[in-house]
C-alpha cells in the first residue's frame, strides 16, 4: 500500500502509464488494452515471471493483493503466485518471502500487485508502471522496494492524518471488483503466453 501523487510533476509519468478506470460496466476494449500492454512486458523477458501480490486480509483496503492472488491461484495460471488470502505477503513477512523467491527462482522477473491511496477522482484506477515500488509507504512502513514492474489499484482517498483509517473504511465491493479485473487481465496474458511459447517450442522441434 502506498500513496499516489497527482501533482503536476508526475503528470507525464501518469499519462505515459497504461491504465484503466473501473466503472460499473468496464468496457471490454479497456481490458484488452491492459492485456496488450502486459503482454508486451511479459513477452519481452526470458526470465521466469513471478507474481507477487502484497497486502493484508486484516484490512479491507489492503486486501486487494491477497484477493487478486487467490483468484489467480484458482485460475491455475502458469506463473508462480505469492500472496493470497490463505498466505498473504505483508509487512511482517515480505523480507522472508523475497528471500524465498530469490532462492527458489533463478533471476525472477517480479511483477508486483498492491493497493494504493489517491484522491477521490482516481479511485478505481488500475495502473501498470515500470520499476519497483515501496509497499507500506502510505502508512509510513519502512519496507524493501519490490518488483521489475508493478500494478497498482487506487482503492480509496489518502487521508494524510490517518491513512490507516482510509484503508479500513474502503468498500469491499470495490476492492473485490478491482481484484477480479486484475486477475482477468493477467490470466488472459497467461493463456496467450502459454500458446505463444507452445508455438515456439513446436517450431524448434527437429
Amino acid at each position: 500500500m502506498w500513496p499516489f501523487s497527482s501533482s503536476k510533476q508526475n503528470k507525464n509519468a501518469v499519462d505515459a502509464a497504461s491504465y484503466i478506470s473501473i466503472k460499473e460496466t468496464t468496457e471490454e476494449a479497456e481490458i484488452e488494452k491492459m492485456v496488450s500492454k502486459l503482454e508486451q512486458i511479459f513477452f519481452s523477458t526470458s526470465r521466469e515471471i513471478v507474481i507477487l501480490c502484497i497486502g493484508s486480509d486484516r484490512s479491507t483496503g489492503d486486501s486487494l493483493g491477497p484477493l487478486a492472488g487467490k483468484i489467480l491461484k484458482e485460475k491455475n495460471i502458469p506463473y508462480p503466485v505469492y500472496g493470497t488470502l490463505k498466505e498473504p505477503v505483508h509487512a511482517l513477512n515480505i523480507k522472508k518471502v523475497l528471500k524465498e523467491i530469490k532462492e527458489t527462482h533463478d533471476e525472477p522477473f517480479i511483477f508486483g500487485i498492491d493497493a494504493c491511496l489517491g484522491d477521490e477522482r482516481q479511485i478505481g484506477y488500475i495502473l501498470i508502471r515500470e520499476g519497483s515500488f515501496i509497499p507500506g509507504n502510505a502508512v509510513n512502513r519502512a519496507l524493501p522496494s519490490v518488483g521489475d514492474y508493478h500494478l497498482k489499484a487506487i482503492v480509496n482517498t489518502l487521508d494524510p492524518l490517518s491513512p490507516v483509517h482510509s484503508l479500513n473504511s474502503t468498500r469491499l465491493y470495490l476492492v473485490l471488483k478491482l481484484a477480479e479485473i486484475i486477475a482477468e487481465i493477467i490470466s488472459r496474458v497467461a493463456v496467450n503466453d502459454r500458446t505463444s511459447r507452445g508455438v515456439i517450442e513446436k517450431m524448434n522441434v527437429p
